[in-house]
This record gives C-alpha cells, structure tokens and sequence, in this order.
C-alpha cells in the first residue's frame, strides 16, 4: 500500500496542485485512489476537486468530528467522489478548531482514565473504518504549517513529498531536510513505537528559465532523497486548474483548445514523479 502526504514548511509552492495531480496520474494506471483534505483553509484541495461538501454545515458530520472521536455517522459516509476517478475527504470549518477540539478530547480521556494520542487521530479513524483495506493509495494533504493537522498527516501515511520551492529560500528548505524530519519524527509518537518517517520524493517545483534545476535535484539527492523531476514555471496551466476546478491533465484534457509542448511536458513529469513515488514507496 501506498500513503504519503504532501507538505511543505512554506506555502504557495504548489502543495496542494501536486496532490491532485499525483492523485490523478496514480489513478490513470489502475490504482485505487483516497485523497484527505486536512487543509481548514478555503484554497483546498475540497475546493480544487469542485467537490460539494457542507462545509459550513455545523451540524453535518465531518472528518474533524471522527479525529476527535464523536461522529455522527460512518467514516466512508465522508468519503466523496470526483469526476477524476479518484476519491477524496473533504475539508469542513470544524478542522479550523481541530487544535482545541483534540485538546479537549484528550483531557477527556484523561479524566476517564483512557488513552488519547492527539496525534494518532486520523490513523485510528482510517483504520477503524477499514479504508486501508478498500484503497490501494491515500494521499493526505495538510495545511503548510506545524501543528495537528500536519502531525495526523504524517502519522496516518509515514512518508512524505515535499514540493520545494526554488529560491534562496528553497534552498534552505532543502538544507534543513533532516531536521524537518527528525522533528517531526519527535513529535509524533504511536506508544513505545519508534516512529520513521521516509521522503518518497523532493520535487523543486516553479522553475524558472534562468534557474538552473540540475543544481536543486542534485542538492537533494545529495541528502540522500529521491529527486526524480523539476517542474518548471507553469502559472498559466495551474491557474487554469483552480479557475477551474480540476486536475492538470484534466485542465488540458478538456479546458484547451490545442495541446501545448510545454504543458503536455509536465504532464509527463508529473506522470514519471507518481511511478517514481510508487517504487520509492512500495519497496
């Protein structure tokens, strides 16, 4: 099986685009597709897919509801379709709280003399519902910050791809790697488990023309993670997809009038980054 999460320590560098568009290219080869919306903010991954969720509905039942173990209804009830043939949880305002609401589920459960990890919510959940047995790939996509919802994220899928961006400031993400994972190897703990967390991929993504990508792949791979493609500069085609509402392939698939070579080119380096993810992951 494979589950990854995409993150990013910094945002507005295609997290959540790159997310949709693994998604797809995992399920054009045969594979069967959940993505997680753990995102509370609007510019979702919900909001990408044009999914129709009651987002705003307090008394719907919702993925914060299950983390913090009082649902209204089973899990796959929240599991939706999109017209990409790939499934997705939906984002709802209650994730907007997820802190303070786990927060108070735990001291609960301390009161009540019971075990709460605040961090091993989503997994729990996940596995309850018996979504492992039902999907061969999930793709969790959280906030680009520190926190729950990242921390669930990564408990729930072990691995990571990680969008970088290429600036001075990318860079220094690349550089700081290591201690991003060791953090958050810290941080998250399922009992006396020792908790290991891979990098499926580094993916520099919004290279510009005057960049100079082999120097981003090549200071990743120097870190010891897998780098497989750079992805340059295409702002027309990504604006496309949220106008939209929809993945790259589809975006060019049924949005153009006429294929582009540039565009069909990071269709087929987002095509080789999900074999490459497949391998890396299913070792």
């Amino acid at each position: 099986m494979l589950t990854y999460a995409t993150y990013s320590e910094a945002g507005g560098v295609g997290k959540t685009t790159l997310a949709a568009s693994l998604a797809d290219e995992h399920t054009r080869v045969g594979r069967n597709v959940l993505t997680v919306d753990l995102d509370p903010q609007y510019g979702s991954l919900t909001h990408l897919l044009g999914v129709d969720a009651p987002r705003d509905d307090g008394d719907a039942d919702n993925l914060a509801r299950h983390l913090i173990d009082r649902p209204k209804g089973d899990f796959n009830e929240l599991i939706l379709e999109t017209d990409f043939g790939f499934d997705v949880v939906p984002s709802h305002n209650m994730m907007e709280r997820l802190g303070d609401l786990l927060t108070r589920a735990e001291q609960m459960a301390a009161d009540l003399d019971e075990d709460f990890d605040p961090t091993d919510q989503l997994r729990r959940a996940l596995l309850e519902a018996g979504v492992p047995s039902e999907y061969d790939t999930i793709i969790i996509d959280p906030p680009a910050t520190a926190g729950p919802h990242l921390y669930n994220a990564v408990n729930a899928t072990r691995s990571l791809v990680i969008p970088i961006e290429p600036t001075g400031k990318g860079m220094q993400s690349i550089y700081g790697l290591e201690e991003l994972v060791d953090g958050l190897e810290g941080t998250i703990s399922n009992g006396d488990e020792q908790v290991e967390i891979g990098v499926l991929a580094g993916v520099p993504n919004g290279i510009g023309r005057t960049s100079d990508q082999q120097e981003y792949l090549e200071e990743i791979r120097n870190r010891g993670y897998p780098a497989p493609v750079a992805i340059r500069t295409r702002e027309s085609l990504f604006q496309g997809c949220w106008k939209e509402q929809c993945t790259p392939r589809y975006y060019v698939e049924h949005h153009r009038g006429r294929k582009r070579d540039h565009e069909m080119e990071t269709l087929e380096k987002l095509e080789q980054l999900a074999a490459e993810i497949t391998e890396v992951g299913e070792r």
